[in-house]
């Protein structure tokens, strides 16, 4: 690190910040964002952990339990950061981490509806008119904790991911499979550099 340091100041007259460099291997280090891992000889990107975190702290803040609005806006606003996000970030070789953010999503979506609806009563009537079983129903009408009910059988099935489509909440996964570049084209040699 020494001798790249004084390289870089001394002839390029950069100034290296010690707390974000190193030399090290690329599955080592994250950079931007992205971090780095092995697959049959190969260095693949992924997202970085602390990425994710962010990310989920960001949507936390989004699908609020006790938001208010309407679920148009609060749908609009995730598709709204979701397509950036992936924008940045189609360059991923990961596509099951987006899979379970999707999942995770929906869950916490299903959670603020279900705390909407507020009494036994209302929760139930609702069930049943998004085609959920009278007996089914009355199981996901009560219970104390939204995280929780909102895994239950009856909720699942009311608010599944056709409801959610319908709502026009676009999943990560959609977005990654309209963005994902790869990153060797037809008539690129192994090293093709992604532009």
């Amino acid at each position: 690190m020494n001798s790249a340091r004084q390289f870089l100041e001394k002839k390029l007259k950069l100034r290296v910040n010690e707390k974000k460099s190193a030399v090290a291997r690329a599955v080592q280090r994250k950079f931007l964002g992205f971090s780095f891992f092995h697959r049959k000889g190969e260095v693949l990107i992924r997202i970085a952990d602390q990425t994710v975190q962010r990310l989920r702290a960001k949507l936390r803040g989004l699908t609020r339990r006790t938001r208010s609005g309407r679920m148009e806006e609060i749908v609009r606003q995730l598709n709204e950061y979701l397509r950036g996000w992936m924008g940045y970030f189609r360059l991923t070789d990961m596509p099951s981490v987006l899979i379970q953010l999707d999942e995770w999503l929906r869950r916490r979506l299903r959670q603020v509806l279900w705390k909407r609806w507020k009494r036994g009563k209302t929760r139930w009537r609702e069930l049943i008119s998004l085609g959920v079983p009278r007996n089914l129903a009355a199981l996901g009408a009560t219970g104390k904790s939204p995280w929780h009910m909102a895994e239950t059988p009856a909720v699942h099935m009311a608010l599944s991911n056709a409801f959610w489509q319908a709502q026009g909440l676009c999943t990560l996964t959609a977005y990654y499979h309209q963005l994902h570049v790869p990153r060797r084209t037809a008539g690129c040699g192994p090293a093709c550099p992604v532009v």
